[in-house]
């Protein structure tokens, strides 16, 4: 074999996977997003004579202790976990682009400020800044958002920074500053398109962990709101009826929420991969 095939062989490899993952991932978005809508919420209504009904054709993933339709349940509580987890890792992205910029572009006593915070939030658990923040703003949806965009940005923030590090000593943004570009020419034209993809790849690896948070703090009381159909709290209220043998009121909706964890977190993770292959033997 070549040594040009040696290295070809693997990037090629790499983006079939990628490729693979992306469709598997807007397959899985399409299939939740479609059956939430088809089902509707008639299905959410108390039914008694329908109540405790093990998985069945009719049923697939049974019912719950009011009769509810499990599935529709499910379906439900993805798409809010879902929307709760993207708009959170949009902001937290945000933050993260925010803080990196600054600390690499304002001078050593910003960099070290920005520095100093990034490593004070890695230094504390996400979950217990995340629970204290979702308490301190009495819990909800906005309650969980906030959390989790202010604990999730600094991994993604000190990327950014190097990066930014990295562009500013580059050629072409010398010869931008030598013919008398200003801050905001070069910085729309030769820094954001090249922090753009890094961006991307933070948004998908935050995701996941962004869902499963907002299902732990909900799943504690510290969430969501009750009344919503959020997994979280799908899998609280299901503890109760464990020891019955309602075994379906758990394992479906966090089967579910575990695969949708795993596929964004593979896109993200080959994504990374293939904008720098060199980590990939790390």
């Amino acid at each position: 074999m070549t040594r040009s095939g040696s290295i070809q062989l693997p990037k090629l490899h790499r983006r079939h996977r990628t490729w693979l993952s992306a469709l598997f991932t807007a397959v899985l978005l399409a299939a939740v997003w479609l059956g939430a809508t088809l089902l509707g919420s008639d299905n959410l209504s108390v039914n008694l004579i329908s109540r405790n009904l093990p998985p069945s054709l009719t049923h697939p993933f049974g019912t719950d202790w009011l009769g509810r339709d499990m599935l529709t349940r499910t379906l439900k509580g993805l798409v809010l976990s879902i929307k709760t987890g993207m708009i959170a890792g949009a902001v937290s992205v945000i933050i993260a682009a925010l803080l990196g910029l600054m600390a690499a572009t304002m001078g050593k006593v910003a960099d070290r400020l920005i520095t100093w915070l990034i490593d004070l939030f890695l230094s504390v658990p996400h979950l217990v800044t995340l629970i204290l923040i979702a308490f301190v703003m009495g819990g909800g949806a906005e309650g969980v958002i906030v959390g989790v965009a202010l604990t999730h940005w600094p991994s993604l923030s000190r990327v950014i920074r190097a990066e930014v590090m990295n562009l500013r000593t580059a050629e072409y943004v010398q010869v931008s500053r030598r013919l008398g570009k200003s801050r905001w020419w070069i910085g729309t034209r030769h820094i954001l398109p090249h922090l753009l993809p890094q961006l991307l790849i933070g948004l998908l690896l935050i995701f996941p962990h962004a869902i499963l948070h907002e299902a732990g703090v909900t799943f504690i009381g510290m969430g969501l709101s009750p009344h919503e159909p959020a997994i979280g709290i799908i899998l609280s209220e299901s503890m109760r009826y464990l020891s019955t043998g309602m075994w379906w009121l758990a394992l479906f909706p966090g089967l579910c929420l575990l695969i949708i964890v795993i596929a964004f977190g593979r896109l993200g993770e080959n994504l990374r991969l293939l904008a720098d292959p060199g980590r990939a033997h790390e």
